[in-house]
């Protein structure tokens, strides 16, 4: 993760559908939603991310609890906020349709498969939040239609 000031990087469990979730949660907040929340299992800790849509920006927040055992049931404020940021739900989404694409352009469906183990790589969720960023967002970046 990065933005103009600050960078961080989170190992994370195979147990929790990782990938998965953060584009379900970006997708999630094209439509009426307005928070979209998800966690990683990082054994033992949860790393929870909350995304909160402000108009046309998303406010992301990271908190990490110690104990994954008994955290969901918890708000988010009895976490630690190891971080915080804003962004055009515009480049927000376009930053995770782009990892999201490098993931699969460097390990594809397999290899992607054998390394998460438990779960496939989100090719529906991915084309979906694509469909959804370029329809309402008009980015005007560069997009890879030829992967996922």
């Amino acid at each position: 993760m990065a933005n103009d000031s600050h960078q961080s990087s989170l190992a994370v469990s195979y147990c929790t559908d990782a990938l998965a979730d953060l584009v379900a949660a970006a997708g999630g907040l094209y439509g009426q939603q307005r928070t979209t929340r998800f966690f990683f299992d990082a054994e033992p800790q949860e790393i929870r991310w909350v995304l909160r849509a402000t108009g046309e920006l998303i406010d992301v927040t990271i908190y990490e609890f110690p104990d994954v055992s008994v955290s969901p049931d918890l708000p988010d404020t009895d976490g630690t906020a190891i971080w915080q940021s804003t962004h055009s739900r515009r480049l927000f989404s376009h930053a995770v349709l782009n990892a999201a694409q490098n993931v699969f352009a460097e390990h594809g469906e397999a290899g992607y498969q054998a390394k998460w183990m438990l779960h496939p790589f989100p090719v529906a969720l991915v084309q979906d939040l694509r469909r959804l960023h370029l329809r309402d967002d008009a980015c005007g970046l560069s997009h890879d239609l030829a992967h996922p």
